[in-house]
C-alpha cells in the first residue's frame, strides 16, 4: 500500500494592531486550497502577546514561519529589520511582506503594486492630477510612490507629524525631480484644487470611527481612495460617492497586495477571479 505524503503546511502570519477584522487570513487559506496546500495564518498583535514589535518579530523570525505580512503601525519599523533588495522599496522605506529564508529575512512592499492595480482598475490610464494625501506612514509612502509611477506631478501631504510629511515629500522629489510637493498638518487647507484625495490613516477603520476630511472639502475633487477596507464602505467613501466622485475602495488595495504577497511567499499560481468570488461569498477553509 502506498502512503500519500502531504506537504507540510505553509505557516504565515500578520503582525499589526487592530487586525481582528482582517481578511488576510482567509485570502491566504483560500489561496492555499487552490493549490492543494494547507495554510495557517496567525494574527499577531504585539500588545495582546505581551511583547513589543521588536521582540515579536525576533520570535517569529526564529520560528518556522515562511513569512509574515506587516500592517499598521509597524511597516517602517519592519523595513529596518530586513534585507531589501529592490531600490524602489528601499526608497519607500516601508515593507508589508517579509519572507524568512536561509539568507535572512527579506522585505517587499505589495501595497505599492496593490495600489497601482486598484487605481488602474477604476481609473484606467487617467492621470492622477493634483493629489491631497492624508497620512505619511507606511501605507502612505507606498501609495505616494505608486502615484509617482502613475504620472503624479503635484502632491500635498498632510500628517500630524510634519517632519514625517516633509521627509516623504523630499523622497518623492528625489525620485521624480520637478514634482511639486507641499506639506502641512491640516487637510482642509490643502484640499482646494486637488483632483484626488487619499486617506492613508486608520481614521474610518473599525475602532477608529470618523472621516479624515469633511464632505464639504470634497466638492472640487474628481476621485478618492481610502486605504481602509474594514469596513469597505467608510464614511469618507460614502461622502465622496454622494458628491459624485470616482471611488477607489481600500478593498482593491487589500486584494492586490494579498495576491502579490501570496506570489512572493509561495511562487504558487492563483485564480484571481475565483478568489474574488470566494471572498465575496464568505468562503473559508478550516
Amino acid at each position: 500500500m502506498t502512503e500519500t505524503i502531504r506537504p507540510t503546511p505553509i505557516r504565515l502570519g500578520l503582525i499589526g494592531d487592530n487586525i481582528a477584522k482582517s481578511q488576510s487570513p482567509r485570502l491566504h487559506r483560500l489561496a492555499g486550497a487552490q493549490n492543494g496546500r494547507r495554510v495557517t495564518y496567525d494574527q499577531l498583535v504585539p500588545a495582546e502577546l505581551g511583547k513589543d514589535f521588536d521582540a515579536l518579530f525576533a520570535d517569529v523570525a526564529a520560528a518556522d514561519y515562511r513569512g509574515v505580512n506587516v500592517t499598521y503601525p509597524y511597516k517602517e519599523r519592519a523595513a529596518a529589520k530586513v534585507i531589501v533588495e529592490d531600490p524602489l522599496v528601499r526608497a519607500i522605506g516601508a515593507v508589508n511582506t517579509v519572507v524568512f529564508d536561509d539568507g535572512g529575512p527579506h522585505g517587499f512592499n505589495t501595497d505599492y503594486s496593490g495600489f497601482m492595480a486598484a487605481y488602474r482598475r477604476v481609473r484606467g490610464d487617467a492621470a492622477p492630477g493634483p493629489v491631497l494625501m492624508i497620512g505619511a506612514g507606511g501605507v502612505g509612502r507606498a501609495v505616494a510612490f505608486g502615484l509617482v509611477a502613475l504620472g503624479l506631478e503635484d502632491i500635498r501631504i498632510v500628517d500630524r507629524d510634519l517632519p514625517k510629511a516633509r521627509a516623504l515629500a523630499a523622497a518623492l522629489v528625489a525620485a521624480r525631480p520637478g514634482l511639486v510637493a507641499r506639506t502641512g498638518t491640516e487637510a482642509v487647507t490643502l484640499a482646494a484644487g486637488a483632483a484626488g484625495i487619499i486617506n492613508c490613516t486608520p481614521v474610518g477603520m473599525v475602532g477608529y470611527d470618523g472621516t479624515p476630511l469633511a464632505r464639504t472639502a470634497l466638492t472640487q475633487a474628481a476621485w478618492v481612495f481610502d486605504a481602509v477596507y474594514t469596513p469597505v464602505d467608510t464614511q469618507f467613501l460614502r461622502d465622496a460617492a454622494a458628491e459624485g466622485l470616482q471611488v477607489i475602495s481600500g478593498y482593491e488595495l487589500f486584494f492586490g497586495q494579498g495576491v502579490d504577497a501570496w506570489a512572493i511567499f509561495t511562487n504558487l499560481p492563483l485564480d484571481e477571479a475565483r478568489m474574488r468570488q470566494e471572498l465575496a461569498e464568505g468562503k473559508d477553509v478550516t
